[in-house]
């Protein structure tokens, strides 16, 4: 799955932002592929509102 960091991470609770991070996105802009399990979709589902996902 392909994710895409689309809102600035600033404001967000230390969490999830160090979700982001986990995932190798640090500005806004930054994609990432990461493989498709539930540990990927868990980090996603917490940061969901800041990134979009797109099936790659």
């Amino acid at each position: 799955m392909k994710i895409k960091l689309v809102k600035s991470l600033i404001g967000s609770k230390k969490d999830q932002i160090a979700t982001a991070y986990a995932l190798g996105l640090k500005k806004i802009g930054d994609e990432t592929t990461q493989p498709d399990n539930d540990a990927t979709k868990g980090k996603v589902a917490k940061i969901n509102h800041l990134v979009e996902v797109t099936e790659a």
